[in-house]
């Protein structure tokens, strides 16, 4: 167990000639380059508690493996300061840095047995057999794989194969626990499953957890924190609830939540000392904690990008000044209805809760059939329509 602690963390890939030449590099990405080379990660700045569960989370290319390999020692540090348990680790070995990687690859020795795969690395060690035996059959014992010790990985399903990696890291006893993206290769029911397994093992063995997805429900269920990155540089870190309520910027409220966020061209007034949005006819006004907010930052009137969640949004029915729109397509889900709904020209998502509605009312979002929406003022999100960032903080 440790206290993990990066400080102004930065990683530079160097040009090649030929690319320099040519400018491939600035044409193929959106990470700052400089005389030096491409900015891979910059100023990345965060502590990690010891026992904490930090999920870094951001589309592909964003600088979160990287960061995860540069923990492991797996890449140079270009810049900054990298401390496990009080001690700079910048210039140590992988080996010294009492550090366990799971990959997304699962990596293990095809020639071997489970048990040898994961009693490989304390071997290398030479540690008593003995107590090789006890850690190998207590890992199998927490991830249920005892049974399949006498077997070769390819007799294995991707699901275990994955445990047998994971058991591999635990057998270590490692201060901190690295996981690169490790359920990508797995089905959907496989994933849903090994992420309860890990939530239960992260209970069993209680140490610090730096885990790596582009996969955001993995963020979401699985960290105690979440760090979002875009194009090498943290967005916002929050926990998930935090991240979900509160994002940040535009990037964040629409990486976080599933159907996207929708947004739209409205106004931002206030009236009587009381700040609203107005969006066509449809006029709310904002929660008292918005209000306060808004408030304590002096925000002036002014444009804004208004974001709602689809489940927040509710059908009006014929009332006056809602926001009206038409259906393009019905998606029935089981429990909801996810509507997408033309208004004036935007695509909008609206989740329909099923529960309370007629058979013939769950029919009724035909193609072509026109409704009307409104929200309250609690749940809307006031972005700077230049910059995309949170108004309120």
């Amino acid at each position: 167990m440790a206290e993990v602690i990066l400080k102004n963390i930065k990683k530079v890939y160097p040009h090649s000639e030929k690319k320099r030449r040519r400018g491939e590099q600035e044409k193929k990405t959106n990470l700052k380059v400089t005389d030096e080379g491409v900015l891979a990660v910059q100023d990345f700045n965060l502590t990690i508690a010891d026992r904490e569960f930090i999920v870094l989370v951001g589309p592909s290319g964003c600088g979160k493996s990287t960061t995860l390999r540069m923990i492991a020692g797996l890449e140079e540090i270009s810049g900054g300061d990298l401390l496990i348990d009080g001690k700079r680790v910048n210039d140590i070995a992988p080996k010294d840095r009492d550090i366990a990687m799971v990959f997304q690859s699962y990596a293990l020795y095809p020639h071997m047995t489970v048990y040898e795969n994961m009693a490989f690395s304390l071997k290398l060690r030479k540690i008593d057999p003995q107590e090789i035996d006890r850690k190998v059959r207590e890992a199998a014992e927490i991830l249920d794989i005892t049974q399949y010790l006498d077997r070769r990985p390819k007799a294995l399903s991707g699901g275990q194969r994955q445990r047998v990696a994971i058991g591999r890291a635990i057998v270590r006893n490692p201060k901190v626990f690295l996981m690169d993206e490790p359920l990508s290769n797995l089905d959907a029911k496989l994933r849903n499953q090994m992420r309860a397994e890990i939530i239960k093992l992260r209970q069993r063995i209680d140490t610090t957890f730096v885990y790596v997805t582009h996969d955001q429900t993995e963020a979401m269920t699985l960290g105690d924190r979440i760090v979002i990155m875009k194009d090498g540089v943290i967005q916002q870190v929050g926990t998930p609830q935090e991240v979900f309520d509160h994002p940040a910027n535009l990037f964040v409220a629409g990486f976080i939540g599933m159907p996207r966020m929708n947004l739209f061209d409205a106004s931002l007034v206030l009236e009587n000392g009381r700040y609203a949005v107005k969006l066509g006819e449809l006029y709310v006004e904002l929660s008292e904690d918005k209000q306060k907010r808004l408030a304590a930052k002096n925000v002036a009137p002014q444009e804004i990008t208004l974001g709602v969640r689809p489940e927040h949004i509710s059908l009006a029915g014929n009332a006056a000044g809602a926001v009206r729109g038409t259906v393009d397509v019905s998606e029935m889900m089981g429990s909801a209805i996810h509507l997408h709904a033309n208004v004036g020209g935007s695509d909008v998502i609206i989740i329909v809760q099923t529960a309370n509605l007629s058979d013939e009312e769950k029919a009724g979002f035909a193609m072509g059939k026109e409704i009307a929406f409104t929200f309250s003022g609690s749940i809307a999100h006031v972005f700077d329509r230049e910059s995309g960032k949170n108004l309120e903080f």
